[in-house]
């Protein structure tokens, strides 16, 4: 391992001989320079590792040093060494990106700490992180094989996608490790909802039955509509839990969360089906005989979600006496979402605004068409991290920004998950069956009962059905359904794409986030 080499500027350098000495035993190379002209002169020569820098030298300043030295090399780590404590020097110095600061008269071991902390950190994290999942792999394989209620299933995937977040960022080797282990939830998770599913969806949310999208809008919206303040519901279309865990520090830039809770999507784990249900504040059955003009089948021609407003208006006017005034936006391109932010204000006339904000949902369609986004989100860490980008960037994160401060309710929630493919599974069906990969609805339907959850009297989990001998059937974990004609060719290419409709952790147990602004 090549030695860690430090630039060491200050115009009294050699009464720092000692300190010196001392980083130079402990396996340091140190170049001392007494002014900052040499200092970017030897930093532009490269393979600098760490600079610690003088604020107070004659001719160039350290803090005009400092700046020269980011023109050249922007992403070396710069230690800030001063005696004045005036606090716009810190923030002029913070501000300008350094990657520490210590007071004059500085000990050795503060400087060995510093570098400890720049240089090994991601080292040290790694180590501290792996040996704290060890220590904490034995509760959770534990937990997962209790017989765990809705509640504690919540629990545990917050664990799980906790260290899920903390393994890719120390880039642990126990990864492969906590991989098994998801796989095992999941395997025990889809036990439980294939037990449980038809109680829950016949019961009120409590304790024999969590919140599900149908019951959503009662239990998490209306509360917030009887306050004296506008409410925002927003609803992005297709995000995970692990998602909002990554967007969430952008979030609290503004905003404070004043509660995280997560409820159950329905099956399928689809748009047309969730978001309705969602908006309706009925289970698709009820939606089917109520609107029956408004109800599509899968295999009906026309839109699924094209009376999400109306489904809207009946629950608003079935909940409340009196009429609320309300506003339905759906972003579906760059152009909605900006004038969505610039017309943010003038929503706060409303009583109720809902926001369904579609783009997860196109980035995970669109990801299995198109190979450039194939290779950007080509496993959880990065669909993840294409999500904070497009977060942070987005008219949705900047119309956010201007509710900030104001006094308003915020209610952010998504429709359904999605989950990551990887075992193809061959199902055989007649004409009319459905054509997505995680569930499919007909008449003749031949598959492999071990990887599908099958319902053949629909009706009793709250779905219609297109015909008298419909069949339901929802893959499990991360089980894809691929018919036998050109088998393997779509299961190459639809394997390790994200795709939503079945039975898994991340499609069914989604977010749901109070927040105000601060």
């Amino acid at each position: 391992m090549n030695k860690i080499t430090i630039l060491w500027a200050d115009d009294e350098i050699d009464l720092l001989k000692p300190s010196i000495m001392f980083l130079e035993n402990k396996g340091y190379q140190v170049i001392p320079v007494t002014n900052g002209k040499d200092a970017i002169d030897r930093v532009g020569q490269k393979g600098i590792d760490v600079v610690f820098l003088d604020e107070s030298m004659p001719g160039l300043t350290g803090l005009e040093t400092l700046s020269r030295i980011k023109e050249l090399d922007y992403h070396v780590p710069v230690v800030m060494i001063t005696k004045n404590e005036e606090e716009n020097l810190m923030e002029d110095a913070i501000g300008s990106q350094i990657a520490d600061y210590l007071i004059k008269p500085v000990k050795p071991q503060q400087i060995l700490s510093t570098l400890k902390k720049l240089i090994d950190n991601e080292r040290l994290i790694s180590e501290k992180t792996t040996s704290s999942y060890q220590q904490e792999f034995q509760k959770l394989f534990m937990t997962i094989q209790d017989n765990l209620d809705y509640r504690q299933w919540v629990e545990l995937y917050r664990k799980l996608i906790y260290w899920e977040i903390e393994l890719d960022r120390s880039e642990s080797a126990m990864k492969e490790v906590y991989n098994t282990q998801k796989e095992e939830a999941n395997r025990e998770f889809n036990k439980f909802v294939i037990k449980n599913y038809k109680t829950w969806i016949n019961s009120e949310p409590g304790k024999d039955a969590p919140i599900m999208s149908h019951t959503l809008l009662k239990s998490k919206l209306v509360p917030l509509l009887k306050e004296d303040k506008p409410t925002f519901l927003i609803v992005i279309d297709n995000l995970r839990f692990d998602q909002w865990k990554s967007i969430q520090p952008l979030v609290m830039d503004n905003f404070r969360v004043e509660e995280e809770d997560a409820f159950f999507a329905i099956l399928p784990t689809a748009t047309q089906y969730s978001r309705n249900a969602i908006f309706a504040g009925m289970t698709p059955l009820e939606i089917s005989k109520k609107f029956p003009d408004m109800w599509k089948n899968d295999d009906e021609e026309g839109g699924k979600n094209m009376y999400e407003a109306d489904f809207l208006k009946d629950f608003l006017d079935r909940t409340f006496h009196d009429s609320v005034k309300h506003q339905y936006i759906k972003i579906t391109n760059h152009r909605d979402g900006s004038l969505l932010e610039n017309n943010i204000s003038n929503y706060l006339n409303n009583k109720l605004t809902v926001i369904v904000y579609n783009f997860v949902d196109m980035l995970s369609h669109a990801r299995t068409e198109m190979e450039v986004l194939k290779e950007l989100a080509s496993d959880e860490a990065a669909y993840r991290s294409l999500s904070v980008s497009w977060f942070d960037h987005s008219p949705l994160q900047n119309a956010l920004r201007k509710l900030a401060g104001k006094d308003v309710n915020i209610l952010l929630a998504t429709d359904h998950g999605t989950v990551r493919v990887q075992d193809p599974s061959r199902c055989i069906g007649d004409r009319e069956t459905t054509t997505n990969i995680r569930y499919k609805t007909g008449k003749n339907l031949n598959y492999e009962d071990k990887d599908v959850f099958a319902v053949r009297e629909p009706e009793a989990i709250g779905l219609p059905k297109s015909r008298l001998s419909s069949t339901y059937i929802f893959a499990k974990e991360n089980k894809y359904l691929v018919y036998p004609n050109n088998y393997n060719h779509f299961a190459n290419y639809y394997k390790n794409t994200f795709q939503h409709g079945g039975i898994s952790l991340e499609e069914i147990i989604v977010p749901v986030v109070r927040l105000s602004p601060k």
